[in-house]
């Protein structure tokens, strides 16, 4: 019987053992004195120590910066130059052409002042066979208002014509007028061909409302070869009359 016990208290040992190394298994790891700490995560919106807040980032490509080419400043300033310059050829020409239209509107605007008011320029030739016209200009107030050049003698066949007429402002107006004679002459007086004149005048007159002013300009000579040495003169015949539209 004694086998027996001894067969029972190994069987009861061994299952002790088991059971304890069981309960070992089992049990949760003891954390205490074993926590370990995180190292810091720096805060991205912190600035690092020594950086310029307040300086652009520079140009990058792939994240590398990027260097800037002193030739390609050098064009675009070009570009940026030639700009303005086009810019202040374009104002330059705006203003010319608004200064042309201002000068065409003053003239549009005194020339219909009084409608009721008209000026006719006749040219009268009374120079006769002694001298041959060339050329003749008629200026009325300064501004051209007739010119003929023609040495091949159409002007001697133009004995009165008119060359001029217009609405004016009344008030007071100024003619100017420039002849070119040459002296005509046949076998003893052939010579008289190279004498040329030039005969200038000037004459004032006024302009009343709702009148009309004819202004007769004459050429005339003084008489014959004999005092060919005498200038041709101008006269002006002036008459006024009441003007009534058409």
């Amino acid at each position: 019987m004694a086998w027996l016990r001894t067969v029972a208290l190994l069987v009861v040992a061994a299952t002790l053992g088991a059971n304890a190394v069981l309960a070992v298994a089992q049990e949760p790891p003891d954390t205490e004195g074993t926590a370990t700490t995180a190292p810091p995560v720096a805060d991205a919106g912190d600035a690092v120590a020594g950086e310029d807040e307040t300086a652009p980032p520079p140009a990058t490509i792939g994240g590398e910066p990027v260097a800037r080419d002193p030739d390609t400043e050098s064009a675009e300033f070009s570009r940026e130059l030639r700009t303005v310059e086009e810019d202040v050829s374009n104002l330059k020409e705006q203003v010319f052409r608004s200064k042309a239209t201002l000068k065409l509107l003053k003239e549009l605007i005194v020339n219909s002042t009084a409608t009721g008011s008209r000026i006719v320029l006749w040219h009268v030739n009374k120079l006769g066979a002694g001298y041959s016209m060339e050329s003749a200009q008629y200026f009325l107030d300064g501004k051209s208002v007739f010119s003929k050049v023609d040495p091949g003698g159409t002007l001697d066949e133009l004995r009165e014509i008119k060359v001029h007429e217009q609405s004016a402002a009344p008030g007071a107006h100024s003619l100017q007028v420039n002849f070119v004679l040459r002296g005509k002459g046949h076998k003893v007086f052939s010579y008289l061909r190279t004498y040329q004149f030039k005969v200038q005048s000037s004459y004032a007159f006024q302009v009343e409302e709702g009148k009309l002013s004819s202004v007769r300009v004459i050429a005339d000579s003084k008489g014959s070869l004999k005092n060919f040495v005498d200038r041709p003169t101008i006269a002006y015949d002036e008459r006024t009359e009441t003007y009534r539209e058409e």
